[in-house]
């Protein structure tokens, strides 16, 4: 049994690191692809994963096979593409370590997934499903995410949505907002960002705009994640501000998917249906959250950043004991 399986897109981040002896930029390569990081957290606090997706049959297609591998990913639903070659992403960082993206994806593998090459198995198996909106922005790769979400939903299992809105990669704005709004109506769990939020809803109020999702799309939890500022979240009529932690931020590559991945091991370790918690424990989910993905900004990279239970754990009781010296 698998606590969570995600679909999409498993790809190479090419990010800033340092200049060579002649000034020119150097690149790090790191793996990337925002569902197959929430994995990449979720195996690091040691829960079992598989990832559903495809790569080119190249050195890239390879090489993140065997990442996945290393960090302990099931890759039975992995496919490699004999013709299409893997998608690549060139990060480009500013001095907070903000980042923004240039994809060479015209077509990546990861858009070429069909639906007879998902094992719907691994589905079954599945506790938790959770999938993105980039593997929905070309066919025939988003009639099969539909298909796996609409068949998880079936089986009854949780299902996990991050829109991760990158509009580039879309044809037009209302395609996007159209395919997102398509995956909204199976989830349970939503995390989603300011930009995406307001994007999606047209609401600019936090509070208006969570209650409209819930109570016409059928969301059960809602996390708008606000950067260094921390979160805001909805369960039910309740609605809070979690604030972050401040850190010595590197890069900010896959913080979002930490974040969703603390979130999703949460629910894990309750045990229940987001729409049965208590007010009190999705707070503790947030905080937690928070921490998990603060402490990745610390390091360059998605997968590689993501931090193990103890590291977290460390981050928290310093945070405490730092609070109580003071007094506070």
């Amino acid at each position: 049994m698998y606590d969570v399986t995600a679909l999409g897109e498993l790809l190479l981040d090419f990010t800033p690191n340092g200049t060579s002896e002649n000034g020119s930029l150097l690149l790090e390569r790191n793996p990337g692809g925002a569902p197959a990081n929430v994995l990449a957290a979720l195996a690091k606090l040691n829960k079992q994963t598989a990832f559903i997706g495809k790569i080119g049959n190249d050195q890239f297609g390879h090489f993140l096979h065997e990442v996945l591998k290393e960090n302990h990913i099931n890759t039975n639903g992995l496919i490699f593409s004999k013709d299409i070659n893997t998608t690549l992403a060139f990060v480009h960082l500013d001095a907070d370590g903000d980042r923004s993206f240039s994809f060479y994806r015209n077509p990546g593998a990861d858009m070429t997934l069909d639906s007879k090459e998902i094992n719907k198995e691994i589905i079954r198996n599945s506790r938790i499903f959770h999938f993105g909106s980039i593997s929905m922005t070309h066919e025939p790769a988003a009639a099969a995410t539909l298909e796996a979400v609409k068949y998880a939903k079936e089986q009854g299992k949780i299902i996990s949505f991050d829109p991760n809105l990158r509009m580039s990669l879309w044809d037009t704005p209302d395609h996007a907002k159209q395919k997102i709004l398509e995956g909204l109506e199976f989830a349970d769990v939503l995390k989603i960002s300011e930009e995406e939020f307001q994007f999606i809803t047209g609401y600019t109020d936090l509070e208006e705009g969570t209650k409209y999702l819930c109570s016409h799309y059928g969301v059960s939890l809602v996390f708008v994640t606000m950067g260094k500022k921390g979160c805001f979240y909805r369960i039910g009529d309740y609605t809070s501000i979690k604030e972050g932690f401040k850190v010595n931020a590197v890069d900010t590559t896959g913080a979002g998917d930490a974040f969703c991945g603390g979130v999703l091991y949460k629910l894990i370790e309750k045990g229940e249906h987001p729409s049965q918690l208590k007010v009190f424990e999705v707070e503790n989910i947030a905080l937690f959250a928070n921490a998990l993905a603060a402490t990745s900004t610390t390091k360059k990279g998605g997968i590689p950043s993501m931090p193990s239970l103890s590291q977290v754990e460390v981050f928290l009781n310093e945070l405490k004991n730092s609070v109580d010296s003071i007094g506070l």
